[in-house]
């Protein structure tokens, strides 16, 4: 007597997978995806609106207007300041060699203006600078300006 072969019996694919892999993902809800995108949307806008006011805000503002070269010990730099009226500012001025290296650098003192009947009511101020060179200069310029803190 022969007798056939059964078939082994074998558990379901899904089973097997489940413990191989892990059971499947559940997927975001639709109020759920909707949730995320107000969320990134409102986090953008916010972002946004935030980099837009901080540089307007700093209130202090520079352009350098131009520079000469009298000689190899000195430098003028010519720039404006654009500032609320009474505030005080510090302006960094520097000249530059022929290969960007600081050969003069001084921190101005810009005292706080008041308002008067020009078309910017005072914000403005034109301000020539000489500075001290240790060897010739190429350009002169400014580097930075801002509001000292308090006390200084």
């Amino acid at each position: 007597m022969t007798s056939q072969d059964q078939p082994a019996l074998s558990p379901p694919a899904d089973t097997s997978l489940a413990n191989r892999y892990g059971s499947q993902k559940r997927r975001l809800s639709g109020a759920a995806k909707r949730a995320i995108g107000i969320a990134a949307l409102a986090a953008a806008v916010g972002f946004m609106a935030w980099v837009s006011t901080s540089s307007a805000t700093s209130g202090v503002t520079f352009k350098d207007i131009g520079y000469s070269i009298p000689d190899a010990t000195q430098a003028e730099v010519d720039f404006q300041v654009t500032r609320e009226p009474g505030t005080a500012v510090k302006c960094a001025v520097k000249a530059l060699d022929s290969k960007f290296a600081i050969v003069g650098w001084k921190v101005v003192d810009i005292p706080p203006g008041e308002p008067d009947g020009t078309a910017d009511d005072g914000r403005t101020v034109s301000q020539r600078v000489v500075l001290r060179t240790e060897s010739l200069s190429v350009s002169g310029l400014v580097d930075s300006c801002w509001v000292p803190a308090a006390g200084t």
